[in-house]
């Protein structure tokens, strides 16, 4: 432990701030979307309900499922977007947010009279809108939908209007995120909850240096730990799945069964709009959408790290941990017994502890969700990033080294790292964004 910690503090001393690091930018495949990536091992049938993921992850969804092109059917009466691959799409699928942002175009499809808001740009991330506090000045923290259906042909004689984004921006009442991916859901869903207290535990003198705390979030029913969204709020992946249908495409489903906005005249199918179909003896026929989201997440593959023989890369893993980035993100957790020999005691390398860390004030949205409080974020895992294009949890830069930088704030747990950081030597800079765009 004591060698550890001189390395923090005594090899990153004699750094030099006078030549400038370049993030060398997202180099993994094409810049569209490419086949999902199944985890090795599945056997033939837990290929084919993978197969049948990529498939609903894929389905664009209209109003009642008459729109050419949009076979599937529930969207709005408000909605973010109209498919889960328009949003998680890049660099594969199951990603981010694509170069050209599909809600720009969405906000006027199929006769659609949306406005598209300020904070929405044709080249910048795809984004929701999380209102902090309600007029009244209680806390809210929840979705506010970009777009409604009204206008679309699909949606006649419905007329609400969607809120009044200008006005809440110019009160700072509104706090951005973008799509977090979904890549390897199977494994983190598989790590036992006694190793995250255990790696959480670990390395405590090495953490009380660096100012590194960290903390769980927990299900308010159950009491085990979540591990979902950007502040850990969820707790599996079908409660995921199910939320963000509902919430993002408006449409509802066994878990989420109620319209989130029941005016008359703008809802047009019974609900739940996604269900079991019980009618089918097949069972992949007889799924509902939902559980087809959660067995993609639960099977796709993460992206393998690049460029692992590339000297910089080697020396930029080293510096990764003299720094004390591993201390938040962890390279690997194991999972434990899994009923799926594909996630059965495998390595996890998703570099993550999958806690909570307080990010300071330049990077709080004054939510709170479950335990996670205003400043909390989860500790984003690090694979799928060398083809990121937009950084932090609202996609405020594509620069990788500035969203390093942006981690340091009042109050934020990652200063002393990020002060290493800044002190370290210029190639050792090079170096740690040459390792961290091979993952």
């Amino acid at each position: 432990m004591a060698r550890h910690t001189s390395i923090i503090l005594l090899t990153l001393a004699t750094g030099s701030l006078l030549l400038a690091q370049n993030d060398p930018g997202p180099g993994r495949g094409p810049q569209g979307p490419t086949p999902a990536r199944p985890l090795p091992g599945l056997n033939a049938n837990e290929l084919a309900w993978f197969n049948k993921g990529v498939e609903v992850f894929r389905e664009v969804d209209s109003v009642s499922g008459t729109e050419p092109g949009a076979a599937g059917s529930g969207l709005g009466p408000r909605f973010n977007g109209n498919s889960c691959s328009q949003c998680h799409i890049h660099p594969t699928l199951g990603g981010s947010s694509p170069r050209v942002n599909p809600q720009v175009a969405l906000a006027t499809q199929f006769g659609a009279t949306n406005r598209i808001p300020d904070f929405i740009q044709q080249n910048g991330p795809v984004r929701v809108v999380r209102f902090i506090r309600n007029t009244d000045g209680t806390p809210d923290g929840g979705v506010h939908d970009l777009f409604t259906i009204t206008g679309r042909a699909d949606a006649a004689g419905c007329n609400i209007q969607q809120p009044d984004f200008a006005t809440e921006v110019r009160r700072n009442n509104a706090i951005f995120r973008i799509p977090t991916p979904v890549f390897g859901g199977g494994l983190l869903e598989a790590i036992p909850e006694s190793t995250i207290l255990a790696n959480m535990a670990a390395n405590s003198a090495t953490k009380v240096l660096l100012g590194i705390r960290g903390r769980e979030n927990r299900n308010g029913n159950d009491g085990t730990i979540t591990r979902f969204g950007w502040k850990a709020q969820n707790k599996s992946l079908l409660l995921f799945a199910g939320e963000a249908y509902n919430v993002e495409q408006g449409v509802t489903n066994e878990i989420f069964p109620n319209e989130r906005d029941e005016t008359p005249g703008c809802t047009f199918n019974a609900t739940a709009e996604d269900r079991t179909h019980l009618d089918q003896s097949r069972a992949l026929d007889s799924i509902s959408d939902i559980t087809g989201l959660m067995h993609f997440m639960k099977f796709v593959a993460p992206p393998p790290q690049t460029n692992t023989q590339d000297p910089s890369v080697q020396r930029g893993g080293q510096v990764f941990t003299q720094l004390g980035c591993g201390m938040c993100h962890t390279p690997t957790l194991q999972t434990g017994r899994n009923t799926v020999a594909a996630l059965d005691r495998k390595p996890v390398t998703l570099y993550s502890d999958l806690l909570l860390h307080n990010m300071g004030d330049g990077l709080a949205d004054g939510i709170n969700q479950g335990n996670a409080r205003g400043a909390d974020w989860r500790t984003a895992p690090l694979w799928g990033l060398g083809a990121r294009l937009f950084f932090l949890h609202d996609g405020r830069t594509q620069d990788l080294a500035e969203a390093i930088r942006a981690h340091a704030g009042r109050g934020s747990e990652a200063n002393t790292v990020v002060n290493n950081y800044n002190s370290a030597a210029a190639q050792s800079k090079q170096d740690l964004l040459n390792f961290l765009r091979s993952l």
